[in-house]
């Protein structure tokens, strides 16, 4: 979100506020004669005939007086769809049909392997990453299944302010200031990272940086945890976990392409459709894939197999969310997965047991998307759940299991 993007909220805010209350409008002095005060007469001095006495009632009460409510209605059905149009295009660019198409990430390596010329050293690498994002999550996971997270590997955890972020959504919080160059927001990070020190793109999470040169490796989700599984520092002959088996490689390749196209991006196809045909499309295919999930757990205990891969990691951020923001804010919770999917359910639970169900807070994702999404939510209320005690989303430290997952020589 831009400056101008910025200046276009704040004028949305402030028309949905002076519409829906009366005493908004006598706040301007256009509107004071709405106010109500006291005057030196013994009679009451009588409002406007659009104007309730009844101050329970609120509003203009526009209907009351309007010539012609196909006028209203038709106005005002125009004006809203136009800006709700022009805002969720810079938001989400839609394609002829009003079909949500994703931005590709823009710089980086385009290798989904750890680059050759750089040495695999604890502490020399850093991530940005933010706990709304399900792409960001993804890449916790990895860390933290590999063992990385914050040892071998180090994070900034990043928070979500369009307002106070000069372009994108990402700043820093005191509590978690950028180690790089000091940044107040991700912008910066991109623009220290960038030669010339202007950087023209997207500025996205998840970023990965090489701390000792000030460059980005990468911006790209998939390729960073699959980077993630083929670091290894020197850690001597320890076994460490495997993502990416060989002789998994190709089914593993497979599911991460349907679960992405009908799962991952599924659900923001659904909430960013801006036509009732792409919509439906979306919402049908994403059932698809949570059904075809849901039967491939009915005789794995994951989605490739009996051993955790980047399958399940991959899927796992996106059924995190689903029952406690995406099905409502996205309107696809036609099913459910604690009560439609069980296998899905089950699989939910003992993945979150593995990881630590602490590397997510679903009460703060489901603020960050009604509170900053708001060409979707305008209004601004944020639901008082499902909360992840609801949702009985484990709680606690990870658990350790050696079966669940592969393991190889470094």
């Amino acid at each position: 979100v831009d400056q101008s993007m910025q200046l276009l909220i704040l004028i949305l805010n402030a028309l949905i506020f002076f519409a829906t209350d009366t005493r908004a409008f006598s706040l301007h002095p256009t509107f004071s004669f709405l106010r109500t005060r006291p005057i030196c007469s013994t009679h009451t001095r009588t409002p406007p005939p659009f104007i309730s006495a009844d101050s329970s009632r609120g509003g203009l009460r526009v209907l009351e007086w309007i010539p012609s409510q196909k006028l209203l209605v038709g106005t005002a059905r125009f004006v809203w769809n136009t800006i709700w149009l022009t805002m969720l295009s810079e938001l989400a660019p839609q394609s002829p049909d009003g079909a949500y198409i994703r931005p590709a990430p823009q710089t980086g390596s385009t290798s989904s392997t750890w680059p050759a010329d750089l040495p695999a050293i604890a502490g020399r690498y850093h991530v940005y990453l933010g706990n709304a994002c399900p792409w960001c999550h993804r890449v916790s996971i990895a860390l933290a299944l590999r063992g990385l997270l914050g040892t071998e590997i180090s994070l900034t955890n990043l928070i979500d302010n369009p307002e106070r972020a000069s372009r994108g959504g990402w700043c820093f919080d005191e509590s978690d200031p950028d180690p790089l160059c000091g940044a107040s927001d991700l912008r910066a990070v991109y623009n220290h990272c960038t030669p010339g020190g202007t950087y023209t793109g997207r500025c996205t999470a998840p970023l990965l940086v090489d701390l000792k040169v000030g460059a980005i490796i990468s911006n790209e989700s998939g390729d960073i945890v699959r980077m993630l599984n083929a670091f290894n520092s020197h850690r001597g002959s320890e076994p460490v976990v495997n993502l990416c088996p060989p002789e998994l490689i190709a089914q593993i390749d497979e599911t991460n392409r349907w679960v992405y196209t009908q799962i991952n991006n599924g659900v923001y196809r659904c909430g960013f459709a801006t036509r009732q045909e792409a919509y439906e499309q979306a919402e049908c295919e994403l059932h698809e894939g949570l059904a075809r999930c849901n039967a491939l757990l009915s005789s794995h205990r994951f989605l490739c197999g009996d051993t955790v891969t980047e399958a399940d990691v991959r899927l796992l951020p996106t059924i995190c969310r689903f029952d406690g923001v995406y099905a409502s804010f996205f309107r696809c919770g036609r099913r459910l997965v604690r009560s439609d999917y069980l296998n899905l359910k089950r699989w939910l639970r003992e993945m979150l047991m593995l990881t630590g169900p602490d590397l997510f807070d679903l009460s703060g994702a489901r603020n960050s998307y009604y509170s900053n999404l708001f060409p979707l939510n305008p209004g601004g209320i944020v639901p008082a759940g499902p909360t992840a005690a609801d949702l009985e989303m484990p709680i606690g430290a990870a658990q350790a299991d050696p079966l669940a997952f592969t393991w190889s020589e470094c």
